[in-house]
């Protein structure tokens, strides 16, 4: 069965968190709602998030930076990304401990266009060989990292000596947007840059990738929306979504689904997207898990915020350590859609 063997993550040097709040302050004003920001800011879980932009280029005020101005065009912010996310995708690659003899390439990344793409670029920079078979999945928003990591399932159990290696890489720091209002200025506040890259393999121990899991919730199109306008794309992200999120989990039906007929709180490891505080509460909340299960996405969010695609990587590299004899993982995005899978600890052989 297909397994990943190796798990390893890498953040930009730079920790835009601080400037940010500042910004979003001096938006709001020290009236309701900059006190209301700075709470639920306080309260958000997130004490870091990191950027591929330089200190100078990441300051938000007027007149200074790459945002100090007129709002950067799109392909602006794209010629950041072609030049940013393959170096930070390889940083996180320097990170395996052995990458052995790549047979596949899949690459995940949502925050960026460029062609050749990074599958391409990464291929080339590690010195992969022609026949290498890539795969590039872009635009799915958070859940990428699924489909990435599926489609690596479905290479081995159809190759079985396949060594695939998976790559998530986001910057979402380039898409930041100039509002004056209080909702969109907390949805920036969750969004930073990272990437991850792991092995999945059969022949070595790790995590063994089951089954998947997805579901779509009816008429909720318009609760996670991901758009390109002419300054870079632009997210909507609901305030409902969290308890949408919560009573999905709650349905039986879908609790079936997820758990594969196991009640949740026998499922020893839980990898949940950390989009944000309200998300994992609800998620701890619609399947009533113990306080402590989703410790490792908390971290994750706290160290890192939500890196879309990359996040639920962060949390599966801390899950690894503890060798899990079962496991859960989930991601949700635009559609309103939840993707996932179900894992346990395997030896090898």
């Amino acid at each position: 069965m297909p397994r990943i063997s190796a798990i390893a993550t890498a953040v930009p040097d730079l920790d835009f968190e601080p400037d940010y709040r500042r910004w979003a302050l001096s938006r709001l004003g020290e009236g309701r709602e900059g006190k209301l920001y700075e709470r639920m800011a306080n309260r958000s879980g997130i004490e870091h998030r990191w950027s591929v932009l330089d200190e100078a280029d990441a300051r938000l005020d007027e007149g200074v930076g790459f945002y100090g101005g007129e709002p950067p065009s799109t392909s602006a912010r794209m010629a950041i990304y072609a030049k940013e996310a393959p170096e930070l995708a390889l940083k996180a690659i320097a990170g395996l401990p052995e990458l052995g003899r790549v047979t596949h390439l899949v690459v995940a990344s949502c925050t960026g266009f460029v062609a050749p793409g990074i599958d391409q670029i990464v291929a080339r920079r590690l010195g992969l060989g022609a026949d290498v078979e890539r795969v590039l999945v872009g635009f799915m928003g958070c859940y990428a990292a699924v489909t990435a990591l599926r489609t690596a399932r479905h290479i081995v159990r159809s190759e079985p000596l396949a060594r695939v290696l998976v790559v998530t890489v986001e910057l979402s720091s380039l898409h930041h947007q100039e509002e004056m209002d209080l909702e969109p200025l907390l949805m920036g506040a969750q969004f930073g840059d990272g990437a991850a890259a792991a092995i999945v393999t059969a022949q070595e121990a790790g995590l063994e990738l089951g089954e998947g899991i997805s579901a779509a919730l009816e008429e909720s199109d318009e609760l996670i929306t991901w758009r390109i306008g002419d300054t870079g794309f632009h997210m909507r992200l609901s305030g409902e979504v969290p308890g949408r999120i919560a009573t999905a989990l709650a349905d039986p039906v879908v609790q079936q689904r997820v758990t594969g007929g196991r009640d949740p709180g026998e499922i020893a490891a839980w990898a949940v997207h950390a989009g944000g505080r309200s998300i994992l509460d609800a998620a701890e909340k619609g399947l009533h898990l113990a306080p402590d299960a989703l410790d490792a996405s908390r971290e994750v969010l706290r160290l890192c915020g939500n890196m879309s695609s990359s996040t639920l990587m962060f949390a599966l590299k801390r899950i690894m350590r503890d060798r899990p004899e079962s496991g859960v993982a989930l991601a949700f995005g635009p559609g309103l859609a939840m993707e996932g899978f179900r894992f346990g600890w395997a030896d090898a052989g």
